[in-house]
């Protein structure tokens, strides 16, 4: 029987090897595809412009991941609800993928939805935990809500297994909110989610990140929140404006060590240092029945 000549051999290698770049070509087509249509959700879903809240200051910065083949879902807020006060809420679902950033689009458009129901931060989050539940989705998301009077300066803040934001003074003081959170939302049926008042008064100054800002490989959780609170510590004493606070700590992603979704959402109140400063519970945490969670000991509280 005759042998194969070498050029045939060679011809039947380069073919296989052909029809296995053109397949991989197109996957990496479809994924980029799909990479594409992420971020467009991601875009399409978030606010392209802040409530203008006299005698306050809002600014957020946002980094989306869509380096390689991961998207991520982060998430910021900020709105004007029925009863005057302002909505604020910051994110994180779970997963790198266009499930995620669809999901995020269902959470935050939710959480907008039921604030025309109840502005409440604990309630609302509780509702909304409830509907991602009836949505029968594997995925869960992290947030902070908090609603802002304009008129008094006091924040009424719920957390949903988010980690914890920073607070610093016009007179030198800075630290983590040590209130009482709740689990994720879509995790658990029935959650309660305690709420926490403080009062923000002149110069002073709240910092809500995601995780792709303070934690990763190089960085860890909490070298991430102090070098945050260190930030806004400055920034509350010298009197920078909450967009020059914004843009300082999303430079802090670049020091965690990974290509992650990274938002900063900051709230300060105009004035300065000569004014007393009032950032501090106006009331204890509201009691619930269910089993307290761990609390962070890590900061100062306020």
């Amino acid at each position: 029987m005759p042998r194969k000549r070498p050029t045939d051999d060679g011809d039947e290698l380069l073919a296989r090897l052909g029809t296995l770049t053109a397949q991989a070509r197109e996957r990496a087509e479809l994924q980029r595809s799909r990479v594409e249509l992420a971020v467009a959700l991601q875009q399409g879903m978030l606010p392209t412009t802040l409530p203008e809240v006299p005698r306050f200051r809002l600014a957020v910065e946002y980094q989306p991941a869509y380096h390689g083949l991961s998207v991520g879902g982060d998430w910021y807020d900020a709105f004007t609800m029925p009863d005057g006060c302002i909505g604020l809420s910051i994110g994180d679902v779970q997963g790198h993928n266009i499930e995620a950033a669809a999901f995020m689009g269902q959470v935050r458009v939710g959480l907008r939805a039921l604030a025309s129901v109840t502005s409440e931060p604990g309630e609302l989050l509780a509702r909304t935990n409830d509907l991602l539940l009836a949505l029968g989705t594997d995925l869960f998301a992290t947030c902070t809500f908090i609603r802002l009077d304009p008129a008094t300066g006091v924040l009424e803040s719920a957390r949903a297994g988010h980690i914890p934001y920073v607070w610093a003074t016009a007179d030198g003081r800075s630290g983590l909110a040590e209130d009482e959170g709740g689990p994720p939302l879509g995790v658990l049926a029935g959650t309660e989610y305690p709420v926490t008042l403080h009062r923000l008064s002149a110069g002073d100054v709240f910092v809500l990140v995601t995780d792709g800002v303070v934690e990763g490989p190089a960085l860890s959780l909490d070298e991430g929140l102090d070098q945050v609170v260190r930030l806004a510590g400055i920034a509350a004493v010298a009197g920078l404006e909450a967009a020059s606070l914004a843009t300082a700590v999303i430079k802090g992603a670049e020091r965690v060590g990974h290509q992650d979704d990274a938002a900063v959402l900051v709230v300060g109140r105009e004035g300065s240092a000569s004014h007393p400063s009032g950032l501090a519970p106006v009331s204890q945490p509201r009691d619930r029945t269910r089993p307290r969670p761990p609390r962070r000991s890590t900061g100062g509280g306020v």
